[in-house]
């Protein structure tokens, strides 16, 4: 996982292989009621939308998560970029963050699939925002996409993946 900044906006990398197909990734990623899968438990993650399947072009999906199970967060994001098979992008519309754009590519690479998420993001409060990123967004961050990384690979040992 890397992390990065720059003109104020954050970007986290993360890279993960999977031995799976491209489309048993993309089946898998492309749905968001899956999200709720990859999130730690102690977010109390919901997806709080009533569409299942597949993410189309200009969906709306809201969820609530809770910070520290005390401060409950509604978020809204919109699917604004499909490439059917290879990618998506989520963009937050309302929520924590100024700014929320998240790509999940998915690339066939031999064995498998290299799954690579790229997120840029800005924080509110512009003067104590590298404060804030550094004593808790950038260790949640870290702490969900490991937790992610870790579900994914349990995922896949018990073939429900595949």
């Amino acid at each position: 996982m890397e992390f990065s900044k720059h003109s104020g906006i954050y970007r986290l990398c993360s890279q993960q292989f999977l031995p799976i197909s491209q489309e048993a990734a993309w089946r898998f990623f492309s749905a968001p009621q899956n999200l709720q899968k990859l999130t730690p438990e102690n977010l109390d993650f919901r997806i709080t939308s009533p569409e299942n399947g597949e993410a189309y072009l200009g969906q709306i999906i809201t969820f609530s998560i809770f910070l520290n199970k005390i401060f409950k967060m509604n978020w809204v994001t919109e699917i604004t970029h499909i490439v059917k098979g290879t990618s998506f992008v989520d963009e937050q519309r309302f929520g924590p963050y100024k700014m929320w754009h998240h790509l999940h590519k998915m690339e066939k690479v031999d064995g498998g699939v290299l799954m690579t998420d790229i997120v840029h993001f800005k924080l509110p409060f512009s003067l104590i925002a590298p404060i804030i990123y550094s004593l808790f967004v950038k260790r949640k961050l870290t702490e969900i996409f490991n937790y992610r990384t870790t579900k994914l690979d349990e995922l896949i040992d018990s073939n429900q993946l595949i």
